[in-house]
């Protein structure tokens, strides 16, 4: 997992995460809602991940994210940081 922290409102400091799941979370919810289509596949890179943006703490295996998932963890930094409004200081 990555982590990260930017300034809302210029004072308060406020995580963010990059979450690495071997599974597609927004595949595995339509699936369970009985609501995918025909033919429809999971979409992992081709290491079998997905990259996942979250502001909120991430316990463990469970966490909600916040959008669309991406093929590398390169795309969901970029991602977080069009979605704040001051530069993400990440941790590594």
């Amino acid at each position: 997992m990555n982590s990260g922290s930017w300034l809302y409102d210029g004072t308060a400091e406020s995580p963010v995460w990059i979450v690495r799941a071997d599974f597609d979370f927004w595949y595995e919810i339509a699936a369970a809602d009985g609501q995918l289509e025909p033919g429809e596949r999971p979409d992992l890179n081709e290491d079998g991940f997905r990259y996942y943006v979250a502001f909120r703490d991430p316990i463990g295996d469970r966490f909600s994210p916040d959008g669309g998932g991406f093929k590398s963890i390169e795309e969901a930094r970029r991602a977080a940081e069009q979605r704040v409004p001051t530069p993400i200081r990440w941790a590594s």
